[in-house]
């Protein structure tokens, strides 16, 4: 698919998804002739983890180290093994990271929910 489906599927601007192209985030596929970017489904697909991991704070390095960990999780022969430990522990830490943002993520909408309240309250 060109850009501009991707765009529409992600609800990512067509910018963002460029930025990641050059930033190595989201290569493009393939290019064709005229030099447009090409996608393919596990391209959208990693966009949309992409887009998942963009509200808990992750930086750019980071997401490309857990779409590495997460390409290379539990999918090869060594699967379960010591080579895997490592990476099984940092996307352990990945997660624990991820819920904590999580957790602060609700407590502020909790806040927001009870300033709204108030001011509904008010406006009455």
């Amino acid at each position: 698919m060109h850009i501009g489906e991707l765009a529409d599927r992600t609800g990512l601007s067509l910018r963002t998804i460029r930025h990641y192209d050059d930033v190595g985030l989201l290569p493009a596929t393939a290019r064709t002739e005229g030099g447009f970017r090409v996608y393919s489904e596990a391209d959208a697909d990693r966009l949309m983890l992409i887009k998942q991991m963009k509200p808990l704070g992750f930086s750019l390095e980071e997401m490309a180290e857990l779409l590495g960990l997460l390409n290379g999780a539990g999918d090869g022969p060594e699967a379960g093994t010591a080579a895997t430990q490592a990476p099984a522990a940092r996307l352990a830490e990945f997660l624990q990271r991820a819920e904590h943002q999580r957790a602060k993520m609700a407590r502020d909408l909790g806040q927001a929910d009870e300033f709204i309240t108030i001011l509904d309250r008010l406006t009455a």
